[in-house]
């Protein structure tokens, strides 16, 4: 995409499937965003320009806008104009994604480090997170998500044998456990909690963050039919992570 071009030129080339108008607007300023052609910081043009510009009407720009707004892509200043926002990346709160379709989704890379993958004895809690005996096998692993070579997720994760047998011999550098969980098990029901925590020195270091940075944290279960799959914790850094979510009547 040349660097020169207009945010009409970009609508155009992006709206070959049909789409409501606020949405081409939306893509189209978020591919400006992408592409580094709008950078942070940097005013764009008003709701008037915008409808000047586009010739949609100013419900359509206005929407487009507010929408963007509200999922952290532009900052919008009473009085004084809209901006392109400092992004942070964001995880979907009420979605189950696989964090390297979320990464490649912002147009970066992903990367991975296996730090542990190995078998384990199932703790009484864990027995009763999976519906198992004390003393059952359970498969652990440890593994850091890098996007453009940032650490933003450290995967704490227990899987359960009978759903996974061949879960240690898969090279997760190559691929996710989420990926191939959801392959061998797709997801039939889950559960997850969230809330923001303190890491320890190991998580920091491996996430690259000082002592006082808070993380995310989100804690999930999921089952295939009446199994319990697999048990996470999703570890992200507060300063480079956001939750969004969104819900219509």
């Amino acid at each position: 995409m040349s660097a020169n071009k207009t945010l009409s030129e970009v609508i155009a080339e992006t709206g070959d499937e049909p789409s409501p108008l606020y949405k081409q607007v939306k893509q189209g300023i978020i591919n400006q965003i992408l592409h580094g052609h709008w950078q942070p910081h940097q005013r764009v043009p008003s709701e008037s320009e915008l409808v000047s510009e586009l010739g949609f009407s100013r419900m359509t720009i206005n929407r487009a806008l507010r929408e963007l707004s509200t999922e952290g892509y532009l900052l919008r200043l009473q009085g004084v104009g809209t901006f392109v926002n400092e992004m942070k990346a964001f995880t979907p709160m009420l979605e189950v994604n696989n964090i390297s379709d979320e990464i490649k989704s912002r147009g970066h890379f992903h990367t991975s480090r296996v730090l542990l993958i190995q078998k384990q004895t199932a703790s009484d809690s864990q027995a009763m997170q999976f519906n198992l005996r004390p003393g059952s096998q359970l498969f652990h692993s440890v593994i850091v998500h890098y996007e453009n070579d940032n650490p933003v997720q450290l995967e704490d994760r227990v899987v359960n044998p009978e759903v996974a047998p061949l879960y240690l011999q898969q090279d997760f550098t190559k691929t996710t456990p989420f990926a191939y969980l959801s392959q061998l098990a797709p997801l039939t029901a889950g559960e997850h909690t969230v809330e923001a925590v303190i890491a320890n020195e190991e998580e920091q270091r491996l996430l690259q963050i000082n002592k006082t940075e808070a993380c995310l944290q989100i804690l999930r279960r999921t089952w295939h039919q009446e199994k319990v799959v697999t048990c996470a914790r999703l570890l992200y850094p507060g300063g480079r992570y956001k939750m969004f979510g969104r819900f219509q009547k």
